[in-house]
């Protein structure tokens, strides 16, 4: 005889844009509900203007260092470049410049383009990567930071506090939904207690359900909700 599944008679509200299905699919089968609302979408790489904008001022002139945050990003930025006609400019830049990786999944993006780094951190941190780029003087060295869907404040800011020209990469960035229903019912079901749990998967999408909580006067209801009633589960530091 089959046993009760242990997620049986909850319902789960997911605001993933990427990989949706997969974990819905995944919770489905513990024997959870599924009610999906997207809170962001990705902007296509080859759509994305800023993107093109940021690459055409890196090639404008010569880079002292360009960190790169990700693997997934990394290529991302290459083919999106190849697309756009830049691709072999871009190469050359980079493979004239310190390239500085934050873990071995970009170390490995990174050496798969035929480029080497000069630096990864043991930690996989940006902390350290900072710390790195700090203990040289910066003064008036022009930096790239290969962003990854979010945005790093303190990483940028303190560069230039120190003296560098930085050049902000956004890949894959994150916007609004499309059609904001699904994520505006799920809001609803979140505050009348239809859902019983939201797994964050990543910072944008609970940034994105706060700012729509605020905008529609329902942001003390949602933390109310996320405090107690409605389990809030994310994936790492979000």
């Amino acid at each position: 005889m089959t046993g009760v599944l242990p997620l049986t008679g909850f319902v789960v509200g997911i605001t993933a844009a990427r990989r949706a299905d997969e974990l819905g699919a995944l919770l489905v089968r513990k024997g959870a509900s599924v009610r999906y609302g997207p809170a962001i979408r990705i902007v296509p790489l080859t759509d994305d203007t800023e993107l093109h904008s940021a690459t055409a001022a890196l090639l404008e002139a010569p880079v002292d260092a360009v960190v790169a945050t990700t693997g997934i990003g990394f290529r991302g930025w290459l083919e999106a470049a190849e697309g756009w006609g830049l691709g072999d400019a871009l190469i050359s830049r980079l493979s004239d410049c310190a390239l500085l990786a934050r873990g071995p999944k970009v170390t490995g993006a990174i050496r798969a383009a035929g480029l080497s780094e000069a630096y990864s951190p043991a930690s996989e941190s940006n902390a350290e990567l900072l710390q790195h780029l700090l203990s040289s003087d910066v003064t008036g060295k022009r930096i790239a930071v290969q962003l990854h869907g979010e945005p790093l404040p303190y990483f940028v800011e303190t560069l230039r506090a120190a003296g560098a020209e930085v050049i902000e990469i956004s890949v894959y960035r994150w916007v609004g939904p499309v059609d904001p229903g699904p994520v505006d019912r799920l809001l609803d079901g979140v505050l009348d207690g239809a859902i019983h749990a939201l797994p964050f998967t990543s910072a944008p999408a609970v940034a994105s359900l706060l700012a729509l909580a605020r905008r529609t006067g329902r942001l003390p209801g949602l933390v109310t909700a996320l405090s107690g009633p409605v389990v809030a589960a994310c994936v790492g530091p979000i």
